[in-house]
């Protein structure tokens, strides 16, 4: 069970509603002014102690306290997260340090760290009706998002510019994405794929000005603090 206890503006403090999709601080009003989910730290103390944790799968929804989504049954299953800390003598001896691991998230679903925030987004989505999902990016943001995109059957939209890489768009057209290549620079893309958002009312996947996005990456971290423990 989520823990979500409200949303506050990181720049001044204040207490907003948690938006259906991207948003920022209505009364900043700026790109800056960033939402930052709260949780109810007391009920996840509760419920989620090293017994209960003991008993979960091996994925990131093993948090789902600290999380802003429920997952469905077939979401549930998403292999993501729980990825390994390998030990990696050499680069550590190249590096001058005594020892040195890494965490492994290339073992994710499309290989990297954004599927983390992919699954909690194209989740929370879908819990909100949401008929499209769309983002801009030049790399695995893109690719992470049209792979979950594809696994919960939820058409999407990536705006990328004329510059991509043609092997990273290939994935995006293999998984099924709808894409947009704009003559443009990034931020071009990223201006255009926001106006689209807000003129359809499809889902912001842009993490810029997602809130929800950052609480699937921090599992990262609480996956080190469990595993090193």
């Amino acid at each position: 069970m989520s823990c979500v206890s409200g949303c506050h503006c990181v720049k001044c403090g204040a207490a907003v509603p948690a938006p259906e999709s991207a948003g920022v601080c209505p009364a900043c009003g700026d790109e800056s002014a960033v939402l930052e989910i709260d949780f109810d730290l007391d009920a996840v103390r509760t419920s989620m102690t090293r017994e209960a944790l003991a008993s979960r799968p091996g994925n990131h929804w093993r948090y789902r306290e600290l999380l802003p989504v429920e997952p469905d049954e077939a979401a549930s299953g998403w292999p993501v997260g729980w990825t390994p800390i390998v030990e990696v003598p050499r680069l550590s001896q190249w590096a001058g340090v005594g020892r040195l691991r890494i965490k492994d998230d290339g073992r994710n679903p499309t290989g990297s760290f954004k599927d983390r925030a992919s699954s909690v987004g194209v989740v929370h989505a879908v819990q909100h009706g949401a008929e499209r999902i769309s983002c801009a990016s030049t790399g695995n943001a893109a690719s992470s998002l049209a792979g979950f995109a594809a696994m919960a059957g939820l058409p999407a939209t990536i705006f990328v510019p004329a510059s991509a890489p043609e092997p990273k768009v290939a994935q995006l057209l293999i998984f099924g994405a709808d894409v947009r290549r704009v003559r443009g620079s990034y931020e071009q893309a990223y201006e255009l794929c926001s106006a689209e958002c807000a003129l359809h009312g499809w889902y912001n996947r842009n993490c810029a000005i997602n809130p929800y996005l950052v609480e699937g990456k921090k599992t990262c971290g609480l996956e080190i603090a469990e595993q090193t423990a």
